[in-house]
């Protein structure tokens, strides 16, 4: 009796365990999202929920004004950055941080939290803070039904964050190091190794001209590329070096030049570049 007995308890306990395990899949009510973005050279990764306002008064009510709030839904919306970066002016080093703010009718609180395991806001601490900053916040001309988080004003080394819902739009930037991790890998690759690579040699000349380097180097290495191994874009690019040291008889053929090329390659984008340097020379 002892055996039968320990054998169907057993059974039940299987299969009630088994019957726990099931579920029904549902959509979400928030639905989970994430957005991995590159600024600069860093990658930007944010997880969060999307709540959606389903006819409620969001700010001010649902979330009230003066709160922690997690900025989104069910768990804390986290900031994963690959490098060490700067958000409202402040350093951040590389990893993973808990997206809190705290709304206003007129200013928003930013804060990156330390503590990425919360679920929402519940036993949030402010001695977790990495950074926390005041930013404006501004009324969008449409309605979001649903809270969205997007990237946006991109620069090489920076963007915006901005944050949406209703009829509110709060934005932060986030700024990376470009420079010191270009001009290294120029040391490395190009300079200490006197690199006589065309593709080397034309990334580091556009580099230099892009960011009102030397000049002088820029077209040393452009030349040097086009000599050896031309393309209608790399000649394109000695043109406008040329252009840059007020060599305009250079900066002709070279633009001439590239043209030709490029209405070789039925390349439209580049004949029309070229066309439009032409005309700016003469």
């Amino acid at each position: 009796m002892t055996n039968k007995f320990t054998l169907a308890l057993l059974t039940f306990l299987l299969v009630s365990s088994a019957g726990f395990a099931q579920q029904i899949q549902m959509p979400q009510a928030s639905p989970s999202a994430k957005t991995i973005q590159k600024v600069g050279l860093t990658d930007v990764t944010v997880d969060y929920s999307r709540p959606s306002t389903k006819g409620r008064k969001i700010f001010g009510e649902l979330v009230p004004f003066g709160e922690v709030w997690r900025t989104g839904a069910n768990g804390a919306t986290v900031l994963t950055f690959s490098t060490d970066v700067t958000v409202g002016g402040q350093h951040v080093p590389a990893g993973s941080y808990a997206l809190y703010t705290i709304p206003g009718k007129n200013d928003w609180t930013i804060i990156l939290s330390k503590n990425t395991k919360l679920w929402g806001s519940i036993g949030y601490q402010q001695s977790d803070d990495q950074v926390r900053f005041e930013v404006p916040a501004s009324k969008t001309s449409k309605k979001y039904e649903t809270f969205d988080i997007a990237f946006n004003n991109f620069t090489d080394n920076s963007a915006v964050v901005s944050m949406k819902w209703e009829t509110t739009r709060v934005d932060f930037k986030i700024e990376t190091e470009v420079d010191p991790i270009v001009m290294a890998e120029i040391q490395k690759l190009v300079i200490d190794t006197k690199s006589t690579d065309p593709a080397l040699l034309f990334q580091a000349a556009s580099y230099y001209f892009t960011n009102s380097k030397d000049l002088n180097q820029a077209y040393a290495w452009v030349k040097t590329s086009t000599d050896s191994d031309p393309k209608y874009w790399t000649v394109h690019l000695r043109a406008k070096i040329e252009v840059a040291l007020g060599m305009k008889t250079e900066a002709l053929e070279s633009a001439t030049q590239s043209k030709a090329m490029a209405q070789e390659a039925k390349n439209p984008d580049y004949i029309a570049l070229n066309e439009r340097l032409i005309k700016s020379i003469r």
